[in-house]
């Protein structure tokens, strides 16, 4: 059989890590770690193992993030990461980004799952959130009524504003029960609808202890309540569903006491400022309505029956002067008019225009007369020059000094000698009369 073109054993490895890193997607791997190592790098190998298999893992330093140091052989965690190859040594093995223990990994699931379904249903949009009301009458607050969280939030609202008064409705923040009770006591709240706002939360804890608050149900709730709703569980980094869904969330159930309710102090100094604005606007405005009264009483004695008469009597008093006067002007205007329309009919009238045509045509007719015999004169003598000069040109005062004009037989003038030849009859023009001759001799030139 012959041998087909070999490769080497790092090309091999090569194509199976190729093939392991694009073939399997980064995945969550629980086991058991065993023959954990932590060589001066600063790198953790191990293997990760169950009943049945095991396999190697690598969890490289520049990837290791929160308690890494804590995890010993034996504890069972949940390992994130891709499967790769170890190319120098073929080994084949699990390259860790992230691990966690692995109940708190079971939760941490659970807990991004519920988060990515309870966004696609918009359950955390900004746009669906009550806002908190300035000075709430009545205060509700669900939680352990024997924690310490109960004791911060009344000890703060009775500091910032003691006169609101502060419901309790009592449930349990931790344990299996704890999700029930929550949604019963916020379900009791809002059936009695006696408080304008209400905060849920407890204080700090691991996530065991905060799950009560990643409950599914509790959180529509929350998401559902018509009471607007501070969501305060555990401490500022702690984050749990009913934070997402909550109309505010408060850091801590202390920055939850914080927030529903406004500074007293604050509130009395406003309400002073107020106060003093609420004075000068009021001496303001009787300051404006006295001078108002004034201009009022000015108005009214200007409006009496004689002032009125008064200024009535001056206004038809001016008002028959400016009659007159525009009367008069009329008038002259008209007689102005007048006499530049009998100006107008002087000249236009038939007998002067009559003597203007008589003279005009006695003028025309003076003027034909003498442009007639100037013309006459002028064309007579145009005439006679223009006869003396075609007659000095004439042929004929040629003929009158003796010469001839000689033509052959077919009537063409002879100008030479030559053009003729013996026995020719020729034709000899005079002044008076014509000769007819035969040719006996040319003399040529």
């Amino acid at each position: 059989m012959p041998i087909e073109a070999s490769i080497s054993v790092s090309q091999l490895n090569r194509k199976a890590r190729t093939l392991l890193e694009q073939g399997l997607a980064r995945l969550w791997v629980e086991g058991e770690i065993s023959n954990m190592s932590r060589p001066a790098s600063g790198h953790i190998y191990f293997s990760l193992k169950d009943e049945a298999a095991q396999v190697s893992a690598a969890w490289f330093r520049q990837r290791q993030r929160g308690p890494a140091i804590g995890f010993r052989n034996g504890d069972k965690v949940l390992a994130y990461g891709r499967v790769s190859i170890y190319e120098a040594r073929g080994n084949y093995q699990l390259i860790v980004e992230q691990m966690e223990p692995a109940g708190e990994g079971v939760l941490k699931q659970r807990y991004e799952a519920l988060k990515k379904k309870l966004l696609a249903e918009g359950l955390f949009e900004e746009d669906r959130k009550q806002a908190l009301p300035v000075l709430p009458g009545r205060i509700g607050v669900i939680t352990s009524p024997s924690g310490a969280a109960i004791r911060d939030v009344v000890s703060i609202l009775g500091r910032r504003f003691p006169a609101v008064p502060v419901v309790v409705y009592p449930a349990a923040v931790q344990g299996d029960a704890a999700p029930g009770e929550l949604l019963e006591a916020l379900q009791t709240a809002i059936r009695r609808a006696e408080c304008d706002v209400l905060i849920i939360g407890r204080g700090g804890g691991s996530l065991e202890d905060l799950w009560a608050f990643n409950d599914e149900a509790l959180a529509r709730a929350v998401a559902d309540c018509p009471i607007p709703i501070v969501s305060a569980v555990g401490h500022e980094v702690d984050f749990t569903i009913c934070d997402f869904v909550a109309d505010v969330r408060a850091p801590t159930p202390s920055g939850a006491a914080e927030i529903v309710v406004p500074n007293q102090r604050d509130w009395l100094h406003r309400i002073s400022t107020l106060a003093l604005r609420v004075g000068r606007i009021g001496q303001r405005t009787v300051e404006d309505r006295a001078q108002q009264l004034d201009w009022l009483g000015k108005r009214l004695s200007a409006s009496s029956p004689a002032v009125t008469l008064r200024r009535q009597h001056d206004s038809l008093r001016e008002n028959r002067a400016r009659l007159a006067a525009a009367m008069r002007r009329q008038i002259l205007e008209q007689q102005h008019g007048t006499q530049a329309l009998r100006g107008k009919l002087t000249q236009l009238s038939p007998a002067l225009a009559v003597q203007r045509s008589i003279a005009h045509l006695a003028a025309l007719r003076q003027r034909l007369a003498s442009g007639s015999h100037e013309t006459l004169s002028e064309l007579n003598h145009r005439v006679a020059l223009l006869g003396r000069t075609l007659h000095s040109v004439s042929p004929l005062a040629t003929l009158d000094r003796g010469y001839a004009i000689v033509r052959n037989p077919q009537g063409n003038v002879l100008t030479d000698a030559a053009a003729a030849k013996s026995g020719d009859e020729i034709r000899a023009r005079l002044s008076k009369g014509e000769l007819v001759a035969n040719v006996t001799k040319v003399i040529k030139e």
